[in-house]
């Protein structure tokens, strides 16, 4: 029988939120649900303003859990050598209290949910989590009345802080076995890194089933075709196929098509002899060769010329490459990844792409949604670049404003991903020009520099709204309003797209793309079709 310290003390309420999580641990839940309902006690017994469950991942602590940060604190990534109060607490096998007063940064100024986001003079308190002797992550409190938690006893502290740990134990020990209900088996070391050389941000619906896609195939051996526009990021997706498959200790092996000389391409995937060709000086492994055991990613793999497709097929199909220049066989095990930002069918009706060897490739395809369809995505994304640009630039603390958030949501990203990462960069450079004397960097929609997709049609359109038939749809509505704009700006401009970009304040890219979605062609000014 389990003994419990009488109602009504500080020790006996900890211990009622304990036994009440530890029975949670046995329902149903996931890691993020354990870790909400953890802090949430934890507030309950120790009154903070913001509490962060933070976990270690190889040298830097990402938040799993939250409460009075800022929604976009999930996508920062806080290096240690770059966050010395984190750097303490991790280090520290005893509950760290920092002084009102005390000079070292705090990671968290410009991301708590205060007026101006600002943590100003506060109380501040962490602690370390070991598991089984090694280091987990850290929990912090802050406060906003300086000494506060002077309040709550030292001994009262400590036995939070220990059930804490214990806790987080028990989650990390349920959490391992579901993994091998799921997988059968123990996650190797490879697999366990949740971290690769870049990381997989977002909580969207179209982010959650793509992972859901990902741990599917991941540990098959089906051939993947990774599709997507240019900066989603096909590469990032590839790595984690590779580090959740069977062959995750093994090499993964990456080669760009679309980079390739056609009188070259052949020996780079399937090696050469020497003498095989002018300037083959020696004897060379090809990408298949060094990806044996491993996997292999065949990027823009739309781009391999018509000739070479067969030979691809067959080391796809019978795992069997040939050197050039060689009459021998070589037999090799490779998982194949391919990754394309064109449309495969297309190019097969075009005959631009054999169909066999796009069935062969398409065995299970992934579709890896837009930066535009990702919704909120792009402030998570966005906190995670700003977090790495704030070392590289040397500045202590990039914050958006919230009109640059705003504008980061309304725009349409047509370069995705990669795309907002060299903006940020450029807009922090900016910002930092104009605030040099600041510790606290605001990035503003002035430093992003980004022109709006028609603010002035969005902010009109209730008038034409109101002329609209009764039950049409307001997409409907907002469709023909943007389309009646464009076309008579293009007539305006006398067919011009660039000055009737300029003249609705949009990128061209991004007139273009409207005008293909509205059905839009640039010869339709010419005619008074649409206004008679």
């Amino acid at each position: 029988m389990t003994l419990r310290p009488q109602r009504g003390s500080f020790d006996s309420m900890i211990s009622d939120h304990y036994i009440d999580i530890v029975e949670d641990l046995a329902h149903p839940l996931s890691g993020a649900e354990r870790y909400e309902r953890l802090l949430t006690a934890i507030r309950q017994s120790i009154p903070c303003d913001a509490i962060a469950l933070l976990q270690l991942h190889d040298d830097y602590l990402r938040p799993v859990a939250f409460f009075g940060l800022n929604p976009e604190t999930a996508g920062r990534r806080f290096v240690l050598s770059q966050h010395p109060r984190l750097a303490h607490i991790l280090t520290s096998r005893s509950i760290v209290r920092f002084e009102s007063d005390s000079d070292m940064p705090d990671p968290y100024d410009g991301l708590v949910q205060t007026v101006d986001g600002e943590l100003h003079v506060h109380d501040c308190m962490g602690v370390s989590i070991y598991i089984d002797e090694q280091p987990w992550g850290v929990i912090t409190l802050d406060a906003m009345r300086p000494g506060q938690f002077d309040d709550v006893p030292p001994q009262a502290q400590l036995s939070a802080i220990t059930l804490t740990r214990a806790v987080i134990t028990v989650a990390q020990h349920i959490q391992k076995l579901e993994q091998r209900l799921v997988h059968g088996s123990e996650v190797t070391a490879g697999l366990s890194r949740d971290v690769v050389k870049n990381e997989i941000i977002g909580s969207s619906t179209a982010m959650k089933q793509l992972l859901e896609e990902i741990d599917t195939v991941a540990k098959t051996p089906l051939t993947v075709l990774i599709q997507g526009e240019t900066g989603v990021g096909k590469e990032i997706i590839a790595q984690h196929l590779h580090l959740r498959s069977d062959r995750a200790e093994q090499a993964m092996v990456q080669i760009n098509c679309a980079a390739l000389p056609e009188t070259l391409a052949e020996a780079e995937l399937f090696g050469h002899t020497k003498g095989a060709f002018t300037g083959a000086t020696e004897a060379r492994s090809g990408r298949f060769e060094l990806a044996d055991g491993g996997t292999l990613l065949l990027d823009e793999v739309g781009e391999i010329p018509l000739a070479l497709q067969a030979k691809l097929l067959r080391a796809l199909q019978e795992g069997e490459i040939q050197r050039v220049g060689s009459d021998d066989i070589i037999k090799v095990d490779v998982r194949i990844l391919a990754a394309t930002n064109r449309d495969l069918k297309a190019e097969v009706k075009a005959g631009r792409f054999r169909a066999d060897l796009y069935h062969r490739l398409s065995v299970f395809p992934i579709t890896i949604p837009t930066l535009q369809q990702r919704g909120n995505d792009v402030l998570l994304l966005a906190e995670n670049f700003l977090e790495r640009d704030q070392f590289r630039l040397n500045i202590k603390k990039l914050i958006l404003s919230h009109e640059a958030k705003q504008a980061l949501l309304n725009y349409d990203w047509p370069g995705n991903v990669r795309e907002l990462e060299h903006l940020l960069s450029r807009a922090a450079l900016k910002a930092k020009i104009h605030q040099h004397d600041s510790d606290i960097i605001h990035i503003d929609t002035d430093n992003l520099g980004l022109d709006h997709a028609l603010p002035t049609a969005i902010t009109t359109v209730d008038e034409k709204v109101k002329q609209t038939p009764k039950g049409l749809s307001l997409k409907l509505s907002i469709d023909g309003f943007q389309r009646q704009l464009i076309i008579e700006a293009l007539a305006k401009n006398h067919g011009n797209v660039s000055a009737a970009a300029r003249q609705l304040s949009v990128h061209r890219s991004n007139l273009l793309r409207l005008m293909k979605r509205l059905g839009i062609h640039q010869a339709e000014p010419k005619t008074t079709v649409y206004r008679a």
